[in-house]
Parts: C-alpha cells; sequence; structure tokens
C-alpha cells in the first residue's frame, strides 16, 4: 500500500523524535582512549605520529639504553622522518600491528628516532646499513648491541616475505635466533662494523694543499654522469631517480666563470630549464618537491623539503647572474614566496617539511583529472591543459601531474591567440586551480624548526633580497635569524630543534655552520653590526668545541656531546651541504669581514685535512670545493661607506655601490655596509672598519685583498670585481 506524504513525513518526525529522545536520556558513552606510548612526550611530529602504536616504543635515550645493558637485549631502531612516504608505509604494515609489536615488545628494546632531529645517529647507522646493504634510506631498520654497535641492518621491510624482500617477521625471528643462539657471530659482525665506521667516519687525513685541479676534476665527473637529453645527473640507462643536486650546479657554474668551460654552463641550463619545466616544481604553487621519480623530472617524490628550496634559491639567483636568464629569477621568487606562505612560523622561523602524503595517499593533493581542470578553469581550460600537459589519460596512475608540457607561443598558435592573451588566460587559470587546490584536505607539515635548516632558509632569503631588490625577503630573514638567535639558544649555546615554544637537543656543526654562513650573508645585506658579532660567537665555538686540533679538522659533534659508538668527522654530503665545508666557508668568509687572518686560517685547515678526498673523489663533496674556489678565487672586501646615517634609501648611491658588490658573479667577496649608525659597533668588531669613510659627502666603496685596500671608488660605475 503506497503511503501518502502527510503520513510519510509524520512518520519521518516520530522517528526523528525518538532518536532525539534517546540522545537526551542515553547520553553518549565516551570512547576509551587509544593507548600511548613513551613517544607522547616527545615534540617531533615524526615520533608523535608513533605514539599510538602497539610498539613499546622509546625516545633515544638514557632510560632505553639502560634497559638493553640490564636486560642483554638487543636494541631495535628506526629511523625515519614525518614526510617520508615508506615510513608511513611500515608504520601502518608492521608497526600497527599488534602480531608484529608483540614480537617487537619481547624479544628488543625499540628505540624511534627523528632523523632530522638527531643527523649525528642518522649519519653512523645510515654509514652502516650502506656497508652492510649497498643502499640506503628511510625508514631506516637498525639492529644492534646494547653497547649501541649494529649487527644488522636495512631499509622497508614488507611484514610478509615479498617484492623481493624477506618479510619483517622473518627479519625479527632470524635476529632473535642469531642473538641467542650465535653469539660468536653477532661478536663478529661487530667487531667488523667498529672497523667500517672508523675508517669511514674517521678517516686518517692524509693533508695537503687545496688546488683549483680539484673542482676541474669534480667538472670532469660531472659530465661523465650528465644526462644530455633531460638534464641532471645519474647512471644509464635509467638515470633515475634524479636529485637536485644545487651544490654540484654552484660549483659547475664557478668553474665555467673560471674556465670558461661551455659544457659546465650547458650542465647547469639544461638541468634547471629540465627542472623548471618538470613536475618536480609544483607549477601552481612554487617550490620544489623532494626528486623525480623518473629520467624526465615529471613525476616527483611529493614531499617538500626547506632544505632543497632554500639551496635551490641561490643556485637560481647565481644563474640568474650568471646568464642573465630571468626565468631563473622568476622562479627563485616564486620558490621565496611559497616558503613565506606556507612554511613560516608566525613566530619567524621556518617548518622542516611537507608531506608527500594526503589522506593516505602519495601525491593526491597535487595532480588533477582533466574534468576538474575543465571546470575550474572555464573558458581558460583549452590553454591550461595545453601548457601543462593536461590529458584524460593522464600521465601519472590515471591522474595528470601538472608540467610545462609546451611554450607560450605553441599554445598561442594552437589556439589562434596572441602571447599575451595566453599568458593572461594560464595566470587567471592558475591562481583559480590553486584556490581549489587549497580546499583539499593538505599534506602534513612537520612545524618543527631546526636551526641548521633554517641558517639555509635565512641566507636565501637575504639573497633574494640583494639580487631581487625585494625588502620582504630581508624582513623574512631578520625575523628568522632573531628568533634562531632567541628560541634555539641555552646558555649561550645552540639548540637542534624547536616547536610549538620548546627547544631542545643539543646543536651539531651544521647547525652552527649554517647558521654562521646565514649571518654572515644577512650582515651583508643589512650592516646590523648584531649578525656580524653573533657569527664570530658561532665561529668561536665551532674552534672550541668542534675542532680536531690534531688534523684542523672538525667534528659533527661537540666535545661535550654524548658519548655514542665514534665521533663522526665525515666530509661527504648528502642533501644538505656537509657540515664541515659550510664551516670551512664560514671561517673563510668571517676571517675577511672580521679581517682575522686566523680564522680564514681554520677554514684553510680543513680544505687542507681533505685534501686526499679532494684529489681521489672530488665530486664527493661539492661544497668543500666551493669553499676551496672562494679560498683560491682572490676574494675580495667591500666596504661601502654610506654619505646618509643609516645608509638606506635616503642614499642612492650607497645602495647602487651595494647592488654592483651583491650582484657580481662569481661571488668571490664580502660586503659591508658602514654608515654613522653602524660604524661604532663595527670598528670595535674589527679594525678594518676604521678610517672608511664617505668622500666629499658622497657614499663612496673601497676594495681590499686582505685588508690592503684601493683607493676609494666614488663612482657607481667605477665597481668592478
Amino acid at each position: 500500500m503506497t503511503m501518502h506524504p502527510p503520513a510519510k513525513l509524520c512518520r519521518m518526525r516520530r522517528e526523528l523524535q525518538i532518536l532525539l529522545w534517546a540522545l537526551v536520556v542515553q547520553p553518549v558513552q565516551p570512547q576509551e582512549p587509544a593507548p600511548v606510548n613513551r613517544l607522547a612526550q616527545e615534540t617531533s611530529p615524526y615520533l608523535l605520529q608513533h605514539q599510538h602504536n602497539p610498539v613499546d616504543w622509546y625516545p633515544w635515550g638514557e632510560e632505553a639504553l639502560a634497559r638493553a645493558k640490564e636486560e642483554d637485549k638487543p636494541i631495535f631502531l628506526s629511523i625515519g622522518y614525518s614526510a617520508c612516504h615508506w615510513c608511513h608505509v611500515m608504520e601502518r604494515e608492521s608497526f600497527e600491528s599488534p602480531e608484529i609489536a608483540a614480537l617487537l615488545n619481547e624479544k628488543f628494546v625499540n628505540i624511534k628516532v627523528d632523523r632530522e632531529e638527531r643527523p649525528d645517529l642518522d649519519d653512523i647507522y645510515m654509514t652502516a646499513v650502506v656497508a652492510m646493504t649497498g643502499r640506503g634510506g628511510w625508514p631506516m631498520s637498525v639492529f644492534m648491541t646494547p653497547e649501541l654497535v649494529p649487527f644488522f641492518g636495512g631499509t622497508y621491510f614488507p611484514p610478509e616475505d615479498g617484492r623481493g624482500m624477506p618479510g619483517f617477521k622473518r627479519v625479527i625471528d632470524h635476529i632473535d635466533r642469531l642473538w641467542t643462539e650465535d653469539r660468536d657471530r653477532v661478536d663478529q659482525a661487530t667487531r667488523d662494523m667498529q672497523r667500517v665506521l672508523a675508517e669511514q667516519l674517521q678517516p686518517e687525513p692524509q693533508p695537503g694543499e687545496p688546488k683549483h685541479e680539484h673542482a676541474d676534476r669534480a667538472a670532469a665527473m660531472s659530465l661523465q654522469r650528465y644526462d644530455p637529453e633531460h638534464g641532471g645527473f645519474g647512471q644509464l640507462p635509467r638515470f633515475a631517480p634524479k636529485f637536485p643536486h644545487a651544490s654540484e650546479l654552484s660549483l659547475l657554474l664557478r668553474h665555467w666563470a673560471r674556465t670558461d668551460d661551455a659544457q659546465s654552463l650547458e650542465i647547469v641550463n639544461s638541468t634547471l630549464q629540465h627542472m623548471l619545466r618538470g613536475g618536480i616544481y609544483d607549477q601552481l604553487g612554487g617550490g620544489f618537491h623532494r626528486y623525480s621519480t623518473d629520467r624526465e623530472w615529471l613525476v616527483p617524490h611529493f614531499e617538500k623539503m626547506l632544505y632543497d628550496n632554500a639551496q635551490l634559491v641561490r643556485t637560481l639567483l647565481e644563474a640568474h647572474l650568471a646568464t642573465g636568464e630571468q626565468d631563473y629569477a622568476r622562479i627563485a621568487r616564486e620558490t621565496l614566496d611559497y616558503l613565506l606562505r606556507e612554511m613560516q612560523d608566525e613566530a619567524g622561523g621556518f617548518y622542516s617539511t611537507q608531506d608527500a602524503d594526503s589522506e593516505g595517499v602519495e601525491g593526491k593533493f597535487f595532480v588533477w583529472d582533466k574534468a576538474e581542470i575543465d571546470a575550474v578553469a572555464g573558458d581558460d581550460a583549452a590553454a591550461a591543459s595545453l601548457r601543462w600537459g593536461v590529458s584524460e589519460a593522464g600521465n601519472w596512475e590515471g591522474h595528470n601531474v601538472l608540467h610545462v608540457a609546451r611554450s607560450v607561443e605553441s599554445v598561442a598558435g594552437e589556439l589562434g591567440q596572441s602571447v599575451a592573451e595566453v599568458e593572461a588566460a594560464l595566470e587567471r587559470a592558475r591562481v583559480a586551480l590553486l584556490a581549489r587546490r587549497e580546499t583539499r584536505i593538505k599534506p602534513g607539515t612537520d612545524d618543527k624548526v631546526l636551526a641548521a635548516w633554517n641558517g639555509l632558509a635565512i641566507a636565501a632569503f637575504a639573497v633574494g633580497h640583494q639580487v631581487l631588490d625585494e625588502p620582504r625577503y630581508l624582513d623574512a630573514a631578520r625575523r628568522a635569524a632573531d628568533f634562531v638567535l632567541t628560541q634555539l639558544r641555552r646558555d649561550g649555546r645552540l639548540l637542534r630543534t624547536w616547536r610549538q615554544g620548546e627547544a631542545r637537543l643539543d646543536a651539531y656543526l651544521e647547525d652552527y655552520a649554517f647558521v654562521a654562513e646565514a649571518l654572515l650573508v644577512l650582515f651583508e645585506s643589512d650592516g646590523d653590526p648584531r649578525w656580524l658579532k653573533e657569527a664570530k660567537g658561532m665561529l668561536d665555538i665551532m674552534r672550541e668545541h668542534f675542532r680536531d686540533p690534531d688534523d684542523g679538522a672538525l667534528f659533527f659533534t661537540a666535545d661535550d656531546h654524548e658519548k655514542l659508538v665514534t665521533r663522526n668527522k665525515s666530509i661527504s654530503e648528502s642533501s644538505v651541504p656537509s657540515g664541515q665545508a659550510m664551516a670551512a666557508i664560514a671561517f673563510l668568509r668571517g676571517g675577511l669581514l672580521l679581517g682575522e687572518p686566523e680564522l680564514e686560517e681554520l677554514g684553510v685547515g680543513v680544505l687542507r685535512a681533505y685534501h686526499q678526498v679532494l684529489e681521489s673523489q672530488p665530486i664527493a663533496a661539492p661544497t668543500l670545493l666551493l669553499a676551496v674556489e672562494l679560498h683560491l678565487g682572490d676574494p675580495r672586501e667591500v666596504v661601502v661607506a654610506a654619505s646618509a646615517p643609516d645608509g638606506g634609501v635616503d642614499d642612492p648611491r650607497a645602495r647602487e655601490f651595494l647592488a654592483r658588490a651583491w650582484q657580481a658573479f662569481p661571488p668571490h667577496r664580502v660586503v659591508a655596509l658602514l654608515h654613522d649608525g653602524n660604524r661604532a659597533a663595527l670598528t670595535e668588531l674589527a679594525e678594518v672598519y676604521e678610517g672608511k669613510d664617505a668622500v666629499d659627502g658622497k657614499a663612496a666603496a673601497y676594495v681590499c685583498r686582505r685588508g690592503v685596500c684601493e683607493a676609494p671608488i666614488t663612482e657607481p660605475a667605477g665597481l668592478r670585481l
């Protein structure tokens, strides 16, 4: 029987009243809170992601290490970071499994480490994993003795045998039997590993003098690894995955400037241009993803790292100065704007990373279907689809990774429009698509602030101000520097990490080196004596607490750091410059700005200590070679004496002098702005600033070589570096 609408409506109302009454008279039972482990007390977003795992995780610390010794249990050490896709996968498959958690809890003391907070541990145990397996990566899975010596390791393991890998449950069983039934094999493995770690992390120095030939040999090695079709570096036949290699590109630019080697410039231009057109660059929102999974730079691993973007900004700006290519300046500006928009805390510091995953799916936030492009871009969709390579089939797993598929001129010809019309359509489409993308569920942001990575960002924004003449970038650099100096210090010493008001962990060499170099660049940008004084303090701490007086090299950890299985003194670098290399640059540049030859000598001492590395495998240390090029490049000190009291916009002649000095390439110079407002403080810091005054009431520039100065230059056009 068909129910008439009024009766149906009454029935629905009665059912709704019953439901509401039930909610009133039967209060909702509170859910049991999810169990938490010890990681709930940490500040690292990565560690907090694992606080509800059934694994009995410990953070690295005395409690876990003491328990391992007391119970004679091996340690399972898992190292990763919050934006790591395969870290999330292994967590879902294994660490959230009650069965696997029970095995881990029974047989091991389990420690979880954020590699971004503890690069000292990451370096040591990654060296061990690579030695054992021939490859590295994250998540890193290491089994070690209570004395912290590893005897088995790998990266990601599936829960069961598959994908050509042993299952994690089988690995756990194997390690348990090895520990309980065959301790002699464990002891032999640990003895072998101690030798390996000593050889690789504390190499015996074979000192010698740095030479230009080292950079020449590195350029030849770059050419051997260069992909002539798509730019970038790798090995045939795949040339994939591809990473940005910002330091190597900067080194090749200097090599070209010194030798006029056309191949070096070709490598840089080809690599950067392919990257800018590829999916590794976020065509809508700016900023670079971590790396390309393919040879063509099309499909990235979608996480975004502060350190990649900061380094690439400086490389792009150098390439712009060297070649005049405006696209490099544009992409540098867009990348800095991305960092300001999405990565700077309101207190001033910059966050660490943005995840590759959203809603548990890698890249979901960034990819598009053609129907959505058509709906959002409207009349501009045709231009957008042609420009960014959008199709019904997609170019990755049925979706579209936006990339520059065609030139604006080609799109204009296809559509029968003018270039100006297409450019306007593309900008409207970009704004509309970006706005739509902002409505999606965003990837997670690791909002901890790391001293070292903020050093890279501060320097990038300061150089951005110098080259692009953008006051916003100088303001961002100042705010971040003030944040580091006020929030990431205790008793005059730097701390590694800050999150939501809490700073912790003693800083490492890279923290001091990156921050010192950044403060020097910031001082060059605004002439504030505070930055130079603070940089000198960082240099002094590195000299006192990190330097090995026997060979002039620097340790990764300070002399009062906790005792680990070894004290790392390696020079090799991966995704970030080595702390030793950046310290060498900071000592060299700080010595010039402060007029202290002994500081310069400390930097040269690092170069001499690693002569053998530069001789045998120079491409492994490109940032150290940047220091070599600076040292051997006849660096100049440029002091601009302003006539205006503050040296600011009221003195356009001084600003022109500064712009010429800032934008000289290669950057084998240091720059200081001197005026009545900072003269007393600077002359108290360093005698090199005495007697350098404006001439006849007009700004003048003094060009010096290690303190020996030429006559003042009174016309900006006369300043040539």
